[in-house]
């Protein structure tokens, strides 16, 4: 062999293997998009009750998981742009310049949203669906200082309240002023996002601020903010809801549908297991689960369900009254902007009954056995929760079983996280400790503890049955099993 064959043969034999691996290479397919779609989607992350519109479904991966389902889009790229905001009216901003395609908000957001969209010539908006409600319109509130000497809304007169413009809360605001025959002139009435009214509120700067979900129970819970009003006393459903810009559903229906499908998937997501939920939601949003609990685990403050109700359209149409009779919003065809039929596709593909859904307003509810008291949970509006800190929640039958596990249980060493009762004025779920108490030393069936969310209705209450009122440790001192 003349010198220099070997090298030669051995660099001859590594072209060869450098040209198969690149033909391998050339052989092996690569994902190839032909089409690249930015989405993006407007989301409230704080806002409790939605969130399994939004950081819920970005979390688990929900909304990929459906595209990746559909054959239609199996060369598109759908970069999905989740943008944060902390209340409705930015939302709408992005739709409008386009640069959000799906956004959520509450109730007088999105009817503002609609009338934006109808007056202009570009395109219009559609609410596709409902993320959660409560039908008498729990979750809104307006809250004082814990030291505030004010009870009522009426005490607020002529002092310093403020309110985020344009959300859901405002909206309840106005309605509750109107109710009262007051105007906004008759308060020092100022524009505050949640977080400037928290602090604001806690520095004692105001004398009120009204708020959405999830900050009137939020605050309080923090230590530092006592409830006044709840949006159930005006009696009008609240609600968030989803829209989207219509050029956009028409171009990508089964996007559209696929979105809705992820959010049905988040909802039973969440009622599948309340606890582990709540907590995975408090490490997202940084808020408490003690609260997420209060608002979506069972019996909660507010009803997970996508259906557009005609009753939901009807508030619509009733919001909009109260806004235009104070010239705050253009006029509005409630009928003409709600589009069911993704949603309805998005039942029918996962072998759904959408209209018997739409004529429900059941929630999932708190059940089992009193394990103190014994016997079944019958009436679960007047039970109770206790959450033992780093522990399970256990259920019991009445507020005074409730109680009286509490003591229970810290006699044993146990400290207690949270515990829930149910306002029986509202029949909404409270924090047992910030609730007021009318109280009835026992007589043949045992003391009566009947609570509720607001002083003024525990003095009716209390006064009706010959009782006197109490704040949670005269509750707890009463309580027996």
């Amino acid at each position: 062999m003349k010198p220099g064959t070997d090298t030669r043969t051995a660099a001859l034999r590594g072209l060869v293997k450098a040209t198969s691996a690149m033909v391998l290479a050339c052989a092996i397919p690569l994902t190839v998009w032909a089409d690249v779609v930015t989405v993006g989607i407007g989301t409230q992350n704080t806002t409790t009750n939605t969130v399994t519109g939004g950081v819920v479904i970005k979390e688990l991966g929900l909304l990929e998981k459906e595209l990746a389902k559909i054959p239609k889009y199996k060369n598109t790229q759908f970069k999905i742009e989740w943008q944060n905001f902390t209340s409705g009216p930015p939302v709408t901003n992005g739709m409008v310049a386009n640069t959000l395609q799906i956004g959520m908000m509450g109730d007088y957001p999105l009817l503002v949203n609609g009338a934006t969209f109808q007056a202009s010539n570009e395109t219009r908006s559609r609410l596709i669906a409902i993320i959660a409600y409560n039908a008498d319109g729990a979750g809104n509130g307006i809250v004082v200082h814990k030291d505030s000497p004010y009870y009522d809304l009426m005490d607020l007169k002529g002092k310093k309240v403020s309110v985020p413009f344009g959300s859901a809360a405002h909206g309840m605001l106005l309605k509750a002023m109107e109710d009262r025959g007051l105007k906004p002139e008759d308060f020092e009435l100022s524009s505050q996002s949640p977080e400037v009214g928290t602090s604001s509120l806690q520095e004692k700067r105001i004398d009120g601020h009204a708020d959405f979900v999830p900050f009137a129970e939020l605050l309080p819970y923090r230590g530092f903010a006592r409830k006044i009003f709840d949006g159930a006393e005006t009696r009008v459903p609240t609600f968030h809801g989803v829209v989207v810009r219509e050029d956009f559903a028409k171009k990508y229906p089964e996007f559209v549908v696929a979105y809705l499908k992820a959010l049905m998937e988040a909802n039973n997501w969440v009622r599948k297991n309340p606890v582990q939920a709540a907590e995975k939601i408090e490490q997202w949003t940084r808020v408490e689960k003690e609260v997420v609990y209060m608002f979506l685990g069972p019996g909660g403050i507010h009803t997970l369900d996508p259906t557009i109700k005609p009753r939901w359209v009807q508030t619509v149409k009733y919001d909009h009254g109260v806004l235009k009779r104070m010239g705050r919003v253009k006029d509005f065809d409630a009928d003409a902007w709600v589009d069911e039929s993704y949603l309805k596709q998005a039942f029918a593909d996962l072998k759904l009954d959408y209209d018997k859904q739409k004529v429900s307003q059941s929630n999932y509810e708190i059940s089992g056995k009193d394990p103190l008291c014994g016997g079944d949970i019958l009436n679960p509006r007047q039970a109770g929760e206790v959450w033992i800190e780093g522990g399970a929640i256990t259920a019991y039958k009445s507020a005074n079983c409730t109680l009286a596990a509490i003591k229970k249980a810290e006699s044993a060493g146990k400290k207690i996280g949270v515990a829930y009762v149910y306002d029986q004025s509202m029949r909404i779920k409270v924090f047992a400790d910030k609730a007021y108490y009318a109280l009835k030393a026992g007589g043949k069936g045992g003391a009566d503890i009947t609570p509720f969310l607001l002083k003024k209705d525990a003095e009716a209450y209390a006064a009706k049955v010959g009782g006197k009122v109490g704040l949670y440790p005269d509750a707890l001192a009463l309580a027996e099993k």
